[in-house]
């Protein structure tokens, strides 16, 4: 090798850098021209690219001679390998960014279980057929570290691939998607332990090796303390800028660079450091924001299209030759399957999960081309195992398992729609015990303090779960023919530019982050630019995406100074109009009266907010208890349900404070109407367990028509801080009648329309809910 970093082979100096090159370009237009055909039937990305891999490589391309001699030189496998490291490092860092490690924790046994339960069926399998492929493969090494080697090939589960498949499938967010992630990881850390073990066994015994160990982990522990204080000081030093600068962003990834390889160099791997280096990295701020938009296009366009090209590309069916080279591919892809079939249907089976679920986990379980690889890799390094055969042959078995499996689960996730597509529960039939996800809309920086107050009163007590999601709608100019989706996990360049967004953004991300610093609420934040016309499109596939329960837009007007409100952009009315037709989930109309600028409503807080739910009937003012349930568990929340109930019902006893128990309810309501038993029957339950134990307060109001209900509005309009209510489908209600003579806002109800009417002197916020009613096609 000269100077230049050239080689000289057969008398031509061969540059080995242009050959990677132009391996990894021939990768990246073999796997988009794969996706282009493999797309329309329904095959995720990482299908596309090992397959990409696999075809140029040895197995099909590059077994023609000049193609082989191009790119297959011993002097290029160090270039190959490095590439392959700094890849590594760099997902598994974003991984850990991407990773909801709230989730991870809360379950960590359930997912502990599938992954242990798989892997020690997988280990006991690898065990009981050491001896035959040792054998067969005519090895002369350690018999132990080939035990060893493949147990991490039968039980390792690629965490990059099964996380990039459940994106790509779109079922990442559901719970089966997030359990089986969270399951691959903990499966990697397994797998890492044993590669460490084989890595270490080059030297017979290495006295230095636990203060090796030591020292590794206090480079793990110290990368994580700087990056927490550079980020705390880098988003201070940014405050006026949408983003950190490129320079400062290399820093931070130096920093992991640094500490990644010097792992490498002492013989431990840097795979688990790196995800938790990035699940440790902190989460708000500006400093978090610009990692994930900067590496996400990177690494989702470039870096794993090439890292699983690369994956494909190793293996060479060729080998596969012969009758005992068949079986022993054969054997060992079926002990794979068998071992994570079994000890993930047993793990199940234990957790009551249902059967359609554990089946799908099982088949998750089984992508590989991960840290196998990297095993056998360094196996043949370390002069593990002195057996080309079993070498090529394990590759071999890797990347088939994999490529049988991708469209397999592709299959089955297009099959069992019901179980993993979007399914609703409305908050009438659920826990408010239960995870909250939710989408907050803002078209600017105005509702956003009402908006991330909302978000943190509605998570209730601090030990409930809550994933909110803050949504930037940006309208994109109609000479614009491109329709543009940006957010977190997709986003370019053209996402800074301050045509789109301004310093709009600026003060949103601020608001943001300053209530991430206060509460400890993480708010995903999204950005979306579209013409109006297709803007509700553009919510409603986000919200069926992250599977929201409850989608909250702002209302068309804004307040001005003087306290009335002024009407904004038609567009933002058309969009909520649409938004409300076609969502799948529920959907809320905030009407912003500034609420106190919402500072009332985070936990730094100590000022008490009365909250008050208006109950006329109907579904939606069922909806709206549900989610109201939430909010009055909230420790500065005074939450008051505020029923309307018509004079003559005074006589008929539908009390709730009279009718407690259900069979009473039964009697008294046998000949009214489902609605009015639905309506019962939930706020007896309300009254039950959140009135009596002095939690909420509950009233009653008697009116005999529209104009009393009105009346009645305006005499509390000035006791709460917040009205929620239900949008409608209460029918022709008496309580109602006349009403609707000044409605201007249909899309808010009568009762809410009321309530927004500038000509209605109210000081409090309104929040008007729809709950989801599904089509014909839905069910």
């Amino acid at each position: 090798m000269d100077d230049r970093g050239a080689c000289i082979m057969n008398g031509e100096i061969v540059n080995p850098v242009l050959t990677m090159g132009t391996q990894v370009s021939c990768l990246l237009v073999i796997s988009h021209f794969f996706q282009l055909l493999l797309k329309p039937l329904g095959q995720p990305g990482p299908v596309a690219q090992i397959l990409a891999g696999f075809v140029l490589g040895p197995s099909c391309l590059s077994h023609i001679g000049r193609v082989r001699n191009f790119f297959f030189h011993n002097f290029a496998v160090d270039y190959y390998e490095t590439m392959a490291l700094y890849a590594r490092i760099i997902i598994m860092f974003l991984m850990g960014l991407e990773t909801d490690f709230p989730y991870m924790r809360r379950n960590l046994r359930v997912a502990g279980m599938i992954a242990g339960g798989s892997s020690l069926i997988c280990t006991i399998f690898a065990i009981a057929v050491t001896s035959f492929i040792y054998q067969e493969t005519g090895a002369h090494g350690s018999g132990v570290m080939m035990a060893i080697t493949l147990t991490v090939i039968l039980s390792n589960t690629a965490a990059p691939f099964v996380a990039r498949l459940a994106h790509d499938l779109k079922f990442a967010r559901s719970d089966v998607g997030r359990l089986a992630i969270s399951s691959s990881l903990i499966g990697d850390v397994y797998s890492v332990f044993l590669l460490t073990i084989i890595s270490r066994n080059k030297q017979r015994y290495d006295s230095s090796i636990w203060a090796k160990g030591f020292f590794s982990l206090l480079i793990v522990i110290s990368v994580i303390l700087i990056n927490r204080h550079a980020v705390n000081w880098l988003n201070r030093r940014n405050r006026n800028q949408k983003y950190l600068k490129s320079t400062e962003i290399f820093v931070l990834l130096a920093i992991i660079f640094v500490a990644a390889t010097t792992l490498e160099t002492m013989g431990f791997s840097s795979i688990i450091a790196c995800f938790l280096i990035g699940s440790m990295f902190p989460r708000g701020g500006k400093a978090a924001r610009t990692l994930l938009i900067k590496l996400s296009y990177s690494v989702h366009n470039f870096i794993l299209p090439i890292y699983f090209g690369y994956t494909g590309f190793k293996a060479d069916v060729t080998l596969i030759n012969n009758f005992r080279n068949f079986a022993i591919v054969a054997i060992v892809i079926l002990l794979s399957i068998g071992g994570k079939v079994t000890g993930t249907l047993a793990v199940c089976f234990h957790l009551k999960i249902p059967l359609n679920e554990g089946v799908l986990l099982a088949f998750l379980m089984n992508l590989k081309g991960h840290v196998d690889m990297l095993a056998l890799t360094v196996g043949v390094e370390n002069n593990v195992m002195s057996s080309q055969v079993f070498y090529n042959l394990m590759m071999a078995a890797v990347i088939i398992n994999s490529l049988i499996w991708g469209p397999v689960i592709a299959l089955m996730v297009r099959r069992e729609h019901d179980i993993l597509g979007y399914k609703h529960i409305a908050f009438e039939f659920q826990s408010p015990d239960s995870e909250l996800k939710l989408l907050a809309c803002v078209h600017g920086p105005r509702p956003v303090a009402t908006m991330i107050g909302l978000i943190a009163t509605c998570k209730g007590p601090e030990n409930i779960a809550i994933t909110p999601y803050l949504m930037h709608l940006i309208e994109l100019p109609e000479k614009t023919k491109t329709n543009l989706l940006y957010h977190q996990k997709a986003e370019d360049e053209l996402s800074d530019d301050d045509d789109y967004g301004g310093n709009d953004v600026l003060e949103i991300n601020e608001a943001v982050d300053i209530f991430s610093a206060e509460t400890g609420v993480m708010i995903h934040q999204v950005k979306i630019v579209s013409p109006f016309a297709n803007m509700y499109a553009d919510v409603c596939e986000f919200a069926e995406d992250i599977r929201a329960s409850i989608i909250i837009l702002p209302f068309h007007k804004h307040q001005r100074i003087d306290g009335k409100l002024e009407s904004g952009k038609e567009g933002v009315r058309i969009t909520n109009q649409k938004v409300l037709r076609h969502a799948k989930c529920s959907v809320a109309i905030l009407v912003d009266r500034g609420l106190t600028a919402g500072t009332s409503y985070t936990s730094g807080s100590e000022s008490l907010q009365h909250v008050a739910i208006l109950f006329f009937g109907g579904p939606d003012d069922r909806e709206a208890l549900g989610l109201s349930k939430r909010l009055g568990m909230h420790h500065h929340i005074n939450l008051t349900v505020i029923r309307f109930l018509h004079t003559s019902d005074r006589a008929q006893n539908m009390s709730v404070n009279i009718v407690q128990k259900e069979e009473n309810i039964l009697l008294a309501t046998s000949n009214g109407d489902d609605e009015n038993y639905d309506d019962n029957v939930v706020l007896t339950d309300f009254y039950n367990r959140y009135v009596t134990s002095g939690q909420m307060g509950y009233v009653e109001k008697h009116v005999e028509n529209g104009s009393e209900t009105a009346s009645a509005l305006r005499d509390m309009a000035d006791m709460y801080s917040m009205f929620i209510v239900g949008k409608g489908g209460r029918g022709n209600s008496a309580l109602t009648t006349g009403m609707s003579d000044w409605e201007e806002c249909p899309e808010l109800g009568k009762v809410g329309d009321l309530l927004a009417s500038s000509d209605f002197d109210l000081s409090g916020s309104v929040l008007v809910i729809q709950q989801h009613r599904p089509s014909k096609n839905e069910t």
